[in-house]
């Protein structure tokens, strides 16, 4: 919940209200976007801003 929380800026009660499987999505979303604004191999390229990033479906529909 806390890493939700973290990254996302909800409230407890807005994590709460979601069920596991939520829980789990956000958590699996939250970590590729990490993966892709901090690529461990220097070959992937530059580091990038969320800001370039184009969200995917999911994203976009829950945000």
């Amino acid at each position: 919940m806390a890493f939700i929380s973290y990254y996302f800026h909800w409230g407890e009660g807005e994590v709460m209200a979601l069920d596991h499987k939520e829980r789990r999505r956000w958590c699996s979303e939250i970590s590729d976007i990490n993966k892709n604004l901090n690529p461990s191999d220097s070959k992937k390229g530059k580091e990038v801003s969320i800001l370039e990033m184009i969200p995917d479906k999911q994203l976009r529909r829950r945000v």
